[in-house]
């Protein structure tokens, strides 16, 4: 553990009791003593840290370790040892913490990354410690991203910081955490739940974010094709039964359903859902929070519901025997049950059901339809431009170059962050309830039978819904081959 302290006269005001001092007058005061200049690298990072223009000046070690309980980053190796230890060690007990934590710069700077994020448009934060660094990293459009690389020294004070934010233990560093915090940058109102793992280098935190100030999603914005969208309103109107959408995570299934539930909300409708988490409250219905370490499963979540003469019930997410059975004998007994699986196309939600010990035919004589659904990042379309395809796109995509010659690629723009990609857009298969499709759940049919029972029903595959939006200029074959490659 090798670092030097640095320390800034205005943060040992701003600290000191007695001492209050504006923040204008770091411009003028502002100056961090170390007993070493810092190279270059380090230079920028401290004033990145800081926010501000930074002046650097040697002072003796005298002054340097008297200042230094306020103030520290990783420099030179000029402390080492017990010495070093006992600099740390100060900050190792819970008060230590909050206060390290409540220090204006790291305010700043996890200010500044949740702005950044937010810039982004990103789903989700990382912060990841290693043996050198602490990287921050973004999902964004589903793919991972640095977006900051800082000295490893300040994640003590960064994930203090977070946890503080999230109410959590600040002090516990060995067991997972998790919390949420309820934060508000630029009028917008981001909802981000935390959650906390430790690692070998310290503790992971990971922020999954969620803006409340945009909740409103409206079907026909999902990018289902016209004739998916035409039979899926039709099927979600209907009185009872129960339609299934699957996918893997982050596939937009959580949307799909909200935007299901606005569409079919009205004042002549009892709709109660159980989720967990809730992570968009919708005007009208009733959303409960599932909280396992109570007893409130969705079995038990679900067992309730039915008292409250709902019409409308959803589910989060189908995850054994118990919540299926009740899902389904909801469904037979008057209710539309609208839930989630997790599997790879729509015909595979029937054998899941079957894994569960649900019996052939009740899953035929619940189900309405099943619905699978991706999500592939979309061509920026301030950057875009047609090109030819080539031979080997066309070979992997298993196409004919005369049938999509050309395609949309984006050249990288400020907009997109030079990626050539801004947003995402669905791609949807939906299997519909047929009497063929019905035997054969009902004779625990193989679900590669009811897959090509479907197809030849006139069911389009997940592959067909992105070759269609390539052609239409939406997405590139890349994407189409990252996300249907398992499809």
């Amino acid at each position: 553990m090798n670092f030097a302290p640095i320390t800034l006269p205005i943060f040992s005001q701003l600290l000191e009791p007695d001492g209050m001092a504006p923040a204008q007058d770091f411009e003028e005061s502002g100056e961090l003593i170390c007993n070493q200049i810092p190279n270059e690298e380090l230079r920028t990072k401290v004033r990145f840290i800081i926010g501000q223009i930074v002046l650097f000046r040697l002072g003796a070690d005298e002054e340097v370790r008297r200042l230094s309980k306020y103030w520290r980053a990783e420099l030179s190796p000029q402390i080492e040892g017990e010495e070093a230890e006992g600099f740390v060690s100060g900050f190792e007990d819970d008060e230590g913490l909050t206060d390290l934590a409540s220090e204006a710069p790291i305010i700043r700077l996890v200010n500044h990354l949740f702005a950044r994020s937010l810039d982004l448009n990103s789903s989700d934060i990382h912060f990841e410690p290693n043996e050198n660094y602490l990287d921050v990293r973004c999902r964004v459009d589903g793919i991972m991203t640095r977006i900051e690389r800082l000295p490893v020294r300040i994640h003590t004070a960064v994930a203090s910081r977070l946890k503080l934010m999230a109410k959590l233990d600040i002090g516990e560093k060995r067991l997972p955490q998790d919390g949420r915090i309820n934060y508000q940058v630029r009028s917008r109102d981001l909802d981000m739940r935390v959650s906390t793992l430790p690692g070998v280098h310290g503790e992971s935190i990971v922020l999954r974010i969620l803006d409340r100030s945009d909740t409103s999603v409206d079907l026909a914005q999902l990018g289902m094709p016209k004739n998916v969208l035409t039979h899926y309103q039709k099927i979600i109107n209907q009185p009872h039964g129960m339609i299934l959408i699957t996918g893997p995570t982050g596939s937009g299934k959580t949307t799909t359903l909200y935007a299901t539930l606005e569409k079919i909300n009205s004042e002549r409708q009892k709709i109660i859902t159980v989720e967990d988490p809730v992570e968009y409250q919708l005007e009208g219905i009733t959303q409960i929070q599932a909280n396992a370490s109570i007893g409130l499963n969705f079995a038990a979540g679900l067992r309730s519901i039915v008292r409250q003469d709902p019409d409308v019930l959803m589910v989060g997410e189908i995850r054994d025997h118990e919540t299926a059975e009740i899902s389904i004998e909801s469904a037979l007994t008057g209710h539309l049950v609208f839930s989630t699986l997790h599997t790879n196309d729509a015909a595979g939600a029937v054998t899941r059901l079957q894994d569960m010990g649900v019996e052939g035919y009740l899953i035929s004589s619940s189900l309405l339809a099943i619905q699978a659904q991706r999500l592939v990042r979309r061509v920026c379309t301030e950057c875009s431009e047609l090109v030819d395809i080539n031979q080997d796109e066309a070979l992997v995509l298993a196409i004919e170059i005369e049938v999509c010659p050309q395609i949309r690629r984006g050249l990288g723009c400020e907009r997109c962050g030079n990626t050539g990609y801004k947003g995402r857009v669905g791609l949807y298969e939906l299997l519909l309830m047929s009497d063929a499709i019905r035997h054969h759940i009902a004779n625990d049919a193989d679900a590669n039978v009811i897959r090509d029972q479907a197809i030849a029903e006139g069911m389009q595959t997940l592959r067909e819904d992105a070759l269609g939006k390539l052609k239409a200029g939406l997405t590139t074959p890349e994407e189409v081959i990252r996300v249907t490659r398992s499809a």
